[in-house]
């Protein structure tokens, strides 16, 4: 493969950023609260969003006050900001928007992780645990525990970049602290780890989803027999429009690219109902639409009982964080 010679530069460039933050030649920065990171070793979409907003549930549910931080990806700065949920979408990336309003955590995105979790710890002194959204192979950050996330894909051909999809070589066995998902219906490496459940929730009016409406069946089972057309600018398309047929519904797929943007809408003029994906939905605001109803649907997300035990293993209990940042030769 022509390409080869390449994946191998990039490979001893990987391995060269790790060396160089074991040795401490970098310093990794350490947060006074824990820090998991959530990430993939494959390059696209593999199921992170879902993942972070589950993980942050199950840890209220034990009783830890989680924040998120995020690179966010696609927006126009790299500095730190907060998201607010009417926060631009170019400014803090579709992501971390979804995710701040699904969850109502505390989200900070920027270039650098270690600056956003702190600013998030200034501004949220009762959060006790970030979860760091797509930072696998951000070393700077100091992390407690890290959770693996793949899908069917699995490592595809098994080259690193650009001869394959790998951001890094997948490891012989699973990392110290750290715990695998995956998003698929059976592992698709050899490491064990635990099967994520997805399926629908139901769907809701965009104008009541922003408003903080939950999904309801009822709600997608009135949309049978309609003419629809599903859009979806995400990774994974197909997985979308699979699962509105396994729920009866009939449309005219519109695979979009990831990450769309919406500045001008898809879809013919005159379409009446259109069912969109959480990720898409934060780019719309009802005003735009017109005649065509909206519907947006709800991802119900499943994180394994023996996964959240793994997890909650690797933490200490829920404590009040302190303030400030300190600084060390940490190997993340």
């Amino acid at each position: 493969m022509a390409l080869l010679p390449l994946a191998w530069v990039f490979g001893m460039l990987t391995a060269l950023h790790r060396l160089i933050y074991r040795l401490g030649w970098r310093r990794t920065h350490r947060l006074p609260v824990p820090v998991i990171v959530v990430g993939n070793l494959i390059v696209g979409g593999a199921g992170k969003t879902p993942t972070v907003m589950a993980i942050v549930a199950l840890l209220r549910r034990h009783g830890f006050t989680p924040g998120v931080v995020s690179r966010g990806y696609g927006r126009n700065d790299d500095a730190t900001l907060e998201v607010q949920p009417h926060t631009a979408v170019a400014a803090c990336g579709d992501e971390p928007l979804l995710m701040h309003l699904r969850t109502g955590a505390p989200v900070v995105v920027g270039r650098d992780r270690a600056a956003a979790g702190q600013a998030l710890l200034q501004a949220h002194p009762t959060v006790d645990v970030l979860v760091g959204d797509d930072g696998l192979q951000h070393l700077k950050l100091a992390r407690d525990l890290q959770v693996l996330v793949f899908d069917e894909r699995g490592v595809g051909n098994g080259w690193l970049l650009p001869a394959g999809p790998l951001r890094e070589p997948l490891p012989a066995s699973v990392p110290a602290r750290s715990v695998v998902l995956y998003n698929a219906p059976v592992a698709s490496t050899p490491l064990p780890g635990g099967l994520a459940t997805r399926s629908l929730a139901g769907v809701v009016a965009l104008a009541e989803w922003r408003s903080g409406r939950a999904a309801s069946m009822a709600a997608l089972e009135a949309l049978r027999g309609r003419p629809l057309v599903a859009a979806a600018g995400v990774a994974r398309p197909n997985r979308f429009f699979d699962m509105l047929s396994e729920h009866g519904l009939q449309f005219r797929a519109l695979a979009l690219p990831d990450h769309f943007d919406f500045a001008r809408l898809p879809w013919p003029a005159g379409t009446a109902d259109v069912v969109l994906t959480e990720k898409d939905a934060v780019k719309l605001a009802p005003a735009r639409l017109g005649a065509t109803r909206v519907w947006v649907a709800a991802l119900d997300f499943a994180l394994p009982a023996a996964f959240e035990t793994s997890l909650l293993a690797l933490l200490p209990a829920p404590l009040k964080p302190a303030h400030g940042i300190a600084h060390g030769n940490q190997t993340a």
